[in-house]
């Protein structure tokens, strides 16, 4: 890809996650004066966009093995229960994020105590004001999106490091193992996000996943395929689209077939019944859309699976963008946004 179309190396930053998480663990491993674990209730990801993401992996990873529970919260009002025995993952690459810096400041005020994952900004001003702890991301990563390394890595590993999430470090470490061999595969020409991408051509890709895991990445490729791609797309999971989106498929046919394109996200983890739903949901859907595709995750444990199905979406995105002419790096409509809501 030309350096016209790719102004801010997004290929490159793609290929570099697992050096970047490795680097992140760094970063979360230098953090002093944590809290200990057995003085929190709860915990707390604010975060939008491509940091608010990150909180999702958190929820879903790390979740369901912590004894507290792991609350996500993608808007400007943290929930009414937030005390000093909440603790806060306040998650903003830029550290100028609207939404979050108002949840982090209503936060605080209750008492939470605050781990800001941020390049600086007002976020981490305020942060270091209260006595707070910031990990700080490192330079060199382009936009939000292409930081999910750095991003949501932190909060496992400081969560390892109070007690509260035990292992973290072994399954990023094979999670980087993963993602090493995926990368070596994605580079070469030809490669199958390449053509994915060429599939999918210009057709809308829904991405479907499975449980927990499948439903936060196809979030992030729904999101990825906007950003990079500047493409509308949607998502959804099994096994709820089974009570209700499935049947939207009962019309239409002739319209649906020329406009979408199904991307399955497939995993180690599914529950059976998950796993026949997505046989049930062939049947219903290779008659009414243009294709079918089913992208498989690889790797040891749900964090590799995870990251390894991003890096995948993430790389179908770019070809996307690429077989098109467009840049992938700027979002000038989302800068545009911003601005009129700081007027």
């Amino acid at each position: 890809m030309s350096e016209r179309l790719d102004t801010l190396r997004m290929f490159d930053a793609a290929a570099a996650l697992p050096e970047q998480i490795t680097a992140a663990v760094g970063a979360a491993e230098g953090v002093e004066g944590l809290p200990a674990g057995d003085t929190v209730d709860n915990v707390l990801v604010l975060g939008m966009g491509g940091s608010g993401v990150t909180g999702d992996l958190v929820q879903n990873i790390a979740g369901p093995f912590m004894p507290v529970p792991v609350v996500v919260v993608k808007g400007y009002e943290p929930p009414s229960y937030v005390n000093e025995r909440t603790l806060v993952f306040a998650m903003s690459f830029s550290g100028d994020t609207e939404e979050t810096l108002d949840a982090v400041e209503t936060a605080a005020s209750g008492g939470a105590r605050i781990v800001a994952v941020t390049r600086g900004g007002r976020l981490g001003d305020l942060v270091d004001r209260w006595g707070g702890q910031v990990v700080p991301i490192a330079d060199g990563i382009p936009q939000p999106r292409a930081g999910i390394g750095a991003l949501a890595i932190p909060p496992l590993i400081v969560l390892e490091r109070m007690g509260l999430f035990p292992g973290a470090g072994e399954w990023v470490g094979r999670a980087v193992e993963q993602l090493q061999v995926r990368r070596d595969e994605l580079v070469r020409d030809g490669n199958p996000a390449e053509l994915l991408a060429r599939r999918i051509a210009r057709t809308l890709p829904i991405i479907y996943g499975g449980g927990g895991l499948g439903a936060v990445a196809a979030v992030r490729w729904k999101t990825e395929v906007n950003e990079n791609a500047r493409v509308a797309a949607f998502w959804n999971s099994s096994p709820e689209l089974c009570h209700n989106e499935i049947a939207g498929w009962g019309q239409h046919g002739d319209m649906t077939r020329q406009v979408f394109t199904l991307v399955k996200l497939r995993h180690d983890h599914e529950h059976p019944q998950v796993m026949r739903r997505f046989a049930l949901i062939d049947e219903v859907a290779e008659e009414v859309l243009s294709g079918v595709e089913t992208v498989r995750a690889a790797g040891d444990g749900n964090l590799a699976q995870l990251l390894d199905l991003s890096m995948f979406g993430t790389f179908t995105s770019l070809h996307m963008a690429a077989q098109e002419g467009i840049d992938p790096g700027p979002v000038p409509v989302l800068d545009w946004m911003k601005q009129q809501l700081r007027s």
